[in-house]
């Protein structure tokens, strides 16, 4: 078998897999791949960003295993003016919930931000209330719960607007426009994610 490595900058309503589902459109819509690629962890269909594809079934496990610490960057737009308490919490813990159960979600890294240089006009736009602000943070995780990051916004007061997954370890989305795909060689692909 011919292993195959992407990053691929997926845009915003598109499913982290190839086929449809009733209210959103899969990847095979926008990218045409080896049937046996697929996408490693998830973003949901209204998350934006670093999503990686390959047909390698050994990076999956070791990758979103949270005791190996892969770390991943993302950048979010939230609603209200986030304060540095809500900050803080987010860095420590938040509790949220993880198939219904209590979940305490490991230590992160979690700061505001400016807008990132690098982002992009959504399409569609997110919705704008002139008497509400936004602001944007950048948090790092070294674990990946079902719509985790925005379950820890929400926790701590300031629902999630806009999700951008920027990077995991070094591979990131730089020079990369949503729609976008890079094909790399094996080994560059796998020490850029410290495998």
């Amino acid at each position: 078998m011919h292993r195959r490595y992407y990053k691929f900058n997926k845009p915003y309503g598109y499913l982290s897999q190839f086929s449809n589902e009733v209210k959103w459109k899969g990847l095979s819509q926008i990218l045409n791949l080896p049937k046996d690629v697929y996408g490693v962890g998830r973003l949901d269909a209204e998350s934006e960003g670093l999503l990686l594809l390959t047909n390698d079934t050994s990076i999956n496990q070791r990758l979103l295993l949270p005791k190996n610490k892969h770390e991943r960057c993302y950048y979010v737009q939230v609603d209200g003016k986030i304060t540095e308490e809500a900050i803080a919490q987010l860095a420590k813990s938040v509790t949220i919930k993880v198939s219904k159960k209590a979940y305490y979600t490991l230590p992160a890294k979690a700061s505001i931000c400016a807008q990132p240089d690098f982002i992009w006009d959504r399409v569609p736009p997110i919705r704008i209330r002139k008497s509400i602000p936004t602001s944007w943070l950048k948090l790092i995780l070294i674990e990946g719960k079902n719509r985790q990051v925005r379950k820890m916004t929400a926790a701590v007061g300031f629902p999630t607007l806009r999700l951008v997954r920027f990077s995991i370890e070094q591979l990131s989305l730089a020079h990369l426009k949503p729609g976008e795909i890079k094909e790399y060689d094996e080994s560059e692909f796998k020490k850029m994610l410290h495998l």
